[in-house]
């Protein structure tokens, strides 16, 4: 037995040294583990920090992915993997002690082919914004029912799961990540490996440290480009499947702003009432939420981070759709 810990990596000097540590920390024996880190071309100071971790621990592999994006990173790392358990890192992120011993226990189980904990978010400047979008990113209206953002009691089985062990086999067996999702490729190979009879599991008591972007902007592009690459999963696999109902809201939630304003344009000047009803009750229930909730947090900012959450997520996905219709033209 042994454990390949694949970490796909562009530009991260300030996570790198933290990430890495917190693995090589986990207790295991050199020759029980090696951790693959898969570059994108680096042009801060990451490679240096890893160069000066390699002087200690041989075990820790440098690999240059010349395509760059993550998908193609993460393939690289699992076809260079040496052992039986794969896995799959990221470099924003902090390891506790005997994670990996203790989700390989786990994996041990009849029933759990896949394992991986739940995210701790945190962010390494505390301050009123930051601590909005922290508050939004585990929020359940913010990010729905993605059970390892937002926690679980139990041992539950999970639609996909972060920072997780996989056997190799699995890998064999449904086939790698599609390099044609430059976002969702996590989510869709999920949702194949389900297909293929799989159960994939998530720990309760595993929390992994991940190290949220700080300012409104950082969160929407993130979300403008998670949003943007649903539509494009869905017309790359053109499988409703290929995406939880979660991933379709924040969509819905923007139609039901923009055609009312639409049709008040061209049709009815009234049915604009309808968008500042809808909008009405989305910021009413915003405020009852931050209002009613135990920690401190400024309203104006926490409002503002579920609106950059929201409309950027949905605004993304019909610039997608629209992406994609405008390339089918062609």
């Amino acid at each position: 037995m042994g454990i390949s810990i694949v970490i796909p990596c562009l530009n991260e000097e300030k996570y790198i040294s933290d990430c890495l540590l917190s693995l090589i920390n986990n207790g295991y024996e050199d020759t029980e583990f090696e951790i693959i880190l898969i570059d994108g071309g680096s042009t801060d100071s990451t490679l240096n920090i890893v160069a000066t971790l390699q002087e200690n621990y041989s075990f820790l592999k440098v690999i240059h992915n010349a395509k760059q994006k993550t998908p193609f990173a993460l393939n690289l790392g699992i076809e260079n993997a040496q052992f039986d358990t794969v896995m799959i890192a990221g470099a924003h992120a902090k390891y506790p002690e005997n994670y990996l011993s203790e989700l390989e226990q786990l994996l041990e189980k009849e029933e759990i082919d896949i394992i991986g904990g739940a995210i701790n978010t945190c962010v390494k400047n505390d301050n009123s914004k930051s601590r909005a979008i922290q508050f939004v990113l585990t929020n359940k209206f913010g990010v729905g029912n993605s059970v390892f953002r937002i926690g679980t009691d139990e041992l539950v089985e999970v639609d996909t799961v972060p920072f997780g062990l996989y056997p190799k086999a699995v890998f064999e067996r449904v086939g790698v990540y599609n390099e044609k999702l430059i976002r969702n490729h996590d989510i869709e190979l999920s949702k194949r490996i389900k297909l293929n009879g799989y159960s994939i599991w998530l720990s309760p008591e595993h929390f992994v440290d991940y190290f949220a972007r700080e300012t409104f902007l950082a969160l929407a592009k993130n979300n403008y480009g998670n949003g943007f690459w649903n539509a494009r999963t869905l017309i790359i696999t053109k499988k409703l499947s290929s995406l939880s109902i979660r991933h379709y809201i924040p969509l819905v939630f923007v139609l039901a702003l923009m055609l009312p304003i639409l049709l008040a344009l061209f049709v009815c000047p009234y049915a604009i009432l309808l968008s500042v009803f809808v909008l009405f009750i989305y910021l009413a229930f915003l405020t009852k939420i931050v209002l009613f909730n135990k920690n401190k947090l400024n309203l104006v900012y926490t409002i503002w981070a579920f609106l950059c959450l929201h409309f950027s997520y949905g605004i993304g996905t019909l610039m997608g759709f629209i992406n994609s219709l405008a390339f089918w033209r062609k």
